[in-house]
């Protein structure tokens, strides 16, 4: 595994941990609060997205408009049957959800949900990191690098672990700023 390929790696565990954030409420209507619905269309589980348009007219309400009018009934039955607690309105062309404000219990709940997903990114981080430096031991014990190349490659991977750490960090610390803000 060379350097670029863990720095690739690292990033999209950095990635992933940013679509999970972006699925936590924060107060303010937001489309990517439904980017982990799915809806059963006729016999398959199919992401929302792929089945009508998601727009946040105001701050405060998500809209939902179906390409195919006959699967509102279906979409606003996974909206209501998901654990995002939404009450979806259906007007017969479009759903409409309300955003209610958080509470300052449900905003720290959101906050430990955060730090949650931000330590399954660090464990996947650090895991990227050890399946790594095994390698390049492997590869000291074989003849391929010598024991200083071997020391050098391990502290350019911790390095670029503690970076990649460092901005997950970041961003949980920018999501909490977002969650708390009332």
């Amino acid at each position: 595994m060379t350097i670029k390929e863990v720095e690739l790696n690292m990033q999209k565990s950095v990635e992933a941990s940013q679509r999970n954030f972006n699925t936590i409420r924060t107060g303010r209507a937001n489309t990517s609060l439904l980017d982990r619905l799915t809806v059963e269309y006729y016999g398959a589980d199919t992401p929302l997205k792929s089945l009508a348009t998601i727009a946040t007219p105001d701050s405060q309400t998500i809209s939902i408009q179906p390409f195919d009018l006959g699967s509102i009934g279906l979409i606003e039955k996974a909206i209501a049957m998901s654990d995002l607690g939404f009450t979806p309105n259906n007007d017969g062309k479009i759903i409409r959800i309300n955003i209610p404000p958080l509470t300052e219990e449900r905003r720290k709940q959101f906050c430990k949900l955060a730090s949650k997903y931000a330590e399954e990114a660090k464990i996947a981080l650090r895991n990227i990191r050890r399946d790594a430096i095994e390698k390049i031991k492997v590869a000291e014990k074989e003849g391929e690098f010598s024991e200083d190349q071997s020391r050098d490659e391990q502290a350019s991977i911790q390095k670029i672990t503690d970076r990649f750490i460092n901005e997950i960090e970041n961003n949980l610390a920018k999501k909490e700023t977002e969650i708390l803000k009332v």
